[in-house]
């Protein structure tokens, strides 16, 4: 039987501690369909680790014990139990996993899982661990295939032809993912999301308002800002909205875009952006804010309407599309592309702002959301050029790869944890996951304020490749309060369980992962504070924010 299914019982034995691992807390919680996705491809892993572990011994320890085979019924026998063990520590580790799950949702306020609804983790993770298994089985029949062929026609050595046919695999594999696959895949997509670009929601109608992108004032046509862009100069509160709602007299908000297609090139499109904002007269408003978008073109309404709010629609809020892709496929495939964009973006607006006469100039804010955050800070060569080009900065989400943020939380103050940061007393830079924080520690907070918004259980601040081999500090020091306090490091494991947290980071309830809703308001009220500013203002706004973004959620 055993021979038939050519089980590895190493393998098997290692499988099973992979998938045990997997499934222990993460920093996001997962229903069982997405677990047991993770853990069949973690346990797969395994498997194979497994098989050159008892590969190794056999070929380089055991010749050298001339210990005889046992019997068979032994043999038979201790496999038996080793599957019996596997299959029962699983059920085992799933019971427990069930537990940890309803721990972690409850610290979100989310709604836990059931044990028996968990435990159906355990038969996708079989299959998709089989499935891994055998797409590998098939590789190495392909190897051993090129390894007869090689001895056959080339006349290599038989001894030799197994390795010259597994480096061939090797380096056919590695030549066509780096190369005509990566490229074929990342081109796919480029062109999938274009087509998406094209889309239009039903909720956003070209806007009427000269203030507005797209419009038909404007020099950015409305077909050419792409979806996102359309989305973003259509949304937001008019003047006649933004009075109603407060109770003041408001200015019309300005909201300029330039999209990919707006211009011939990334120049000539910040500059199509610079002229809108002066067609608008945004250089005459109160506050003038520059966003870097996220991979599509993605600008958070929710911030952008905080300010409009703020301020009475006394501001200017301009972005530009750097891609068609989603931020996790930008990362991956051309991460200078939002360094060059934001940088780009911020010079030629920051050109014309310093052209004016200081008192005849808006006040100027940078702004970044996740992938968006680490373009922003691209336009600054580090914090003392970043304190003379603006009154202010902020940055929610920031990836760990972040070059200036990474000086910051490197450089903390000591006794200050990794997942809140204190840098030199917050006299300029202060980290916040709630809205507690930016008010800590409780010194002077000089102008110009640097905010970043990151909370403990957000995986796309924390996810490094330094997973891999290193346990983090945010693990081994105190932890945030929606951290699960069962989370440990292991090798690797670590690495591959947050990276698959990504996915997930804005599934969960606000104030934790990737989601941090009104903080924003929290935020901008602490770096650009209005003249007269109120906790009573603070939570009308709120308030509104959160209309804003039932009704967004219900018509997108």
């Amino acid at each position: 039987m055993w021979r038939v299914i050519d089980l590895n019982f190493v393998g098997l034995v290692v499988a099973g501690l992979f998938f045990a691992w997997s499934v222990t807390p993460s920093l996001l919680p997962r229903d069982w369909m997405f677990q047991g996705l993770i853990s069949g491809i973690n346990a797969a892993m395994g498997y194979g680790f497994g098989c050159v572990l008892q590969w190794l011994f056999r070929s380089l320890v055991l010749p050298k014990l001339r210990i005889s085979d046992p019997p068979q019924w032994v043999s038979n026998s201790v496999r038996l139990a080793v599957v019996v063990t596997v299959v029962a520590g699983s059920a085992y580790m799933l019971i427990q996993a069930a537990h940890w799950q309803r721990e972690l949702t409850a610290l979100m306020g989310m709604e836990g899982t059931t044990t028996p609804a968990y435990l159906r983790t355990g038969a996708l993770s079989f299959a998709v661990a089989a499935a891994v298994v055998a797409a590998f089985r098939t590789v190495r029949e392909m190897v051993r295939w090129t390894a007869k062929a090689l001895n056959r026609w080339v006349r290599i050595p038989r001894a030799l032809a197994p390795t010259a046919g597994f480096v061939i695999m090797v380096f056919l594999t590695v030549t066509l993912v780096n190369g005509v696959l990566s490229t074929a895949l990342f081109a796919v997509a480029n062109s999938a999301f274009s087509v998406r670009n094209d889309l239009t929601s039903p909720a956003a109608v070209q806007p009427d308002l000269p203030e507005r992108s797209g419009s038909p004032a404007s020099l950015a046509k409305w077909e050419t800002l792409g979806s996102e862009g359309r989305w973003f100069v259509s949304q937001g509160l008019d003047a006649a909205q933004l009075g109603l709602l407060t109770g003041r007299v408001a200015q019309e908000p300005i909201r300029v875009y330039a999209g990919l297609e707006s211009a011939q090139n990334p120049e000539a499109q910040a500059e199509l952006a610079v002229a809108e904002l002066e067609r608008t007269g945004a250089f005459d408003r109160a506050v003038l804010v520059v966003v870097t978008t996220t991979g599509t073109g993605w600008v958070n309404t929710n911030s952008a309407s905080a300010i409009e709010l703020m301020y009475g629609g006394n501001s200017a809020i301009v972005a530009t599309q750097y891609s068609y892709l989603p931020s996790v496929l930008s990362f991956l495939a051309d991460r200078t592309k939002v360094a060059d964009a934001g940088k780009l973006l911020f010079d030629k607006v920051h050109e014309h702002w310093a052209a004016r006469p200081e008192g005849q100039r808006p006040k100027l804010y940078v702004y970044g959301e996740s992938l968006g955050s680490q373009g922003s800070e691209a336009a600054f060569d580090g914090i003392a050029d970043l304190r003379t080009k603006v009154d202010g900065a902020l940055w929610v989400g920031p990836p760990n790869s972040n070059r200036i943020w990474e000086q910051f939380v490197s450089r903390r103050d000591p006794g200050s944890p990794e997942a809140e940061p204190v840098y030199a007393d917050g006299l300029v830079v202060r980290f916040a996951g709630d809205a507690g924080d930016l008010s800590h520690p409780a010194g002077p907070w000089l102008a110009p304020r640097v905010a970043y918004l990151q909370h403990a259980s957000d995986p796309i601040v924390w996810w490094s490749p330094d997973l891999l081999f290193e346990r983090p500090d945010w693990l081994s020091e105190d932890r945030g309060s929606d951290v699960s306090p069962d989370m440990t490091w292991r090798p690797f494991v670590t690495f591959w369980q947050v990276a698959a947290d990504l996915t997930n980071a804005q599934g969960v309830s606000d104030g934790h992962g990737h989601n941090y809703g009104t903080l924003v308001l929290d935020a901008w009220a602490a770096v650009a504070t209005p003249p007269d500013w109120s906790a009573q203002r603070m939570e009308q706004i709120r308030a509104i924010l959160v209309m804003l973004a039932d009704r967004e959620q219900d018509v997108k």
